[in-house]
């Protein structure tokens, strides 16, 4: 019987093969979009992400006959366990080649994490908060990735549920929305009837809003309130949010996000729509995740040029009570004409839980197609 060894990840060179790892095992598979490697070192790396201040981790390598088969990274967000009122240590970045015996070493070792440290289950597959790409595929391989969420291969989840102790714990689905060639009648007189009687506005954000005019922290504060019931979040922090401030408005199309604001509460944020071209095919260009030599130029090409068709709809939120106004009519009332100038065709939403019939309702008015299913996994340790 072949042993699988198992290594803690302990120098910056054993990160890069943690990291390289995933290239290599999809290395000319259609539909993983890896990726960016420096996007990766910074996410793991302890002097980088902010998320550190209140997560500790490990991360693990798994050899067979000298060989690296299999990789996974062991986290715990205290953060997030104090406000479920959970002893979680979460499993992310998890691939292995199809070896049960590997794939079993790789989740005894993150258990063994917790296990040690006062944890009482296991969960996964989640990062360090929901900012990081979260839920294992389990319907739709066929289908292109996009680059917030993670893909894997069909074995991946044969091998957890096959393992004693794993049973899901939280269901997630992914919807194509297609853009309608023009903005629906309704759509106008809705808008028109929402501004007028709830005193809602469309605001369209300068770098300046976001970067001189605290446009950038209310963002996330919105984020903050409209996400924090959902499924293990974790508030972000002031350090966090500077972060993502920096890593994406930097580089994100204005014209493709939409803030919908109450003109009658001093503009209190009632709702947003950040969405971006989409960088699955740019991303499959970038040789091993990295931007150089040519991989920046596919990146900006898709970013700056729009040679794209679909767009990611990376964060679409809205506080309940403005919800209920109808104030995600404004979002679309605003972006669809946008969208249809730019020649895309297709939305991708991103990972939604299977049980929040609020967010789901909101495409019910588009040609929309379900085509990927996801789980998370939980065992008692």
């Amino acid at each position: 019987m072949s042993f699988v060894e198992i290594r803690k990840v302990e120098t910056r060179h054993d990160l890069k093969t943690f990291i390289d790892f995933h290239y290599d095992l999809y290395e000319g598979n259609a539909y993983d979009v890896p990726t960016l490697f420096s996007d990766d070192m910074n996410t793991l790396s302890r002097d980088k992400n902010a998320a550190f201040d209140f997560c500790e981790a490990e991360y693990y390598l798994a050899y067979k006959k000298g060989k690296l088969v299999g990789r996974v990274a062991a986290i715990i967000n205290h953060k997030a366990n104090k406000r479920w009122g959970r002893k979680s240590v979460r499993f992310g970045w998890i691939d292995f080649v199809d070896d049960r015996k590997v794939s079993a070493a790789l989740l005894k070792a993150v258990e063994d994490f917790g296990r040690k440290r006062g944890m009482t289950e296991v969960v996964g597959p989640l990062g360090f908060t929901d900012m990081d790409p979260e839920g294992m595929l389990t319907w739709g391989f066929d289908q292109l990735g996009t680059m917030p969420t993670l893909y894997n291969y069909p074995y991946y989840p044969e091998h957890i549920e096959a393992m004693e102790g794993y049973d899901v714990d939280n269901r997630y689905v992914e919807f194509k929305v297609m853009v309608p060639e023009a903005l629906p009648a309704r759509y106008e007189k809705l808008a028109d009837m929402i501004q007028k009687r709830y005193n809602l506005r469309v605001k369209k954000l300068t770098k300046r809003d976001i970067f001189e005019r605290g446009y950038g922290k209310r963002i996330f504060q919105l984020i903050n309130d409209t996400y924090k019931d959902l499924y293990g979040y974790s508030e972000l922090t002031d350090r966090q949010v500077e972060q993502y401030i920096d890593m994406y408005f930097k580089l994100l199309d204005l014209d493709l996000i939409t803030v919908i604001e109450d003109a009658g509460a001093d503009n209190r944020l009632a709702g947003i729509g950040i969405t971006m071209p989409s960088l699955s095919l740019a991303l499959q260009k970038c040789r091993r995740g990295r931007l150089l030599p040519f991989g920046w130029w596919h990146v900006i090409r898709a970013l700056k040029c729009r040679k794209t068709e679909g767009v990611d709809l990376l964060l679409v939120g809205f506080l309940p009570e403005y919800r209920a106004k109808g104030a995600n009519v404004l979002l679309f009332y605003d972006l669809i004409p946008r969208y249809n100038a730019h020649g895309i065709k297709w939305g991708e939403t991103q990972v939604e839980m299977e049980s929040n019939a609020n967010v789901q309702s909101q495409w019910e008015a588009f040609d929309t197609h379900l085509h990927k299913r996801r789980k998370c996994y939980k065992k008692f340790i």
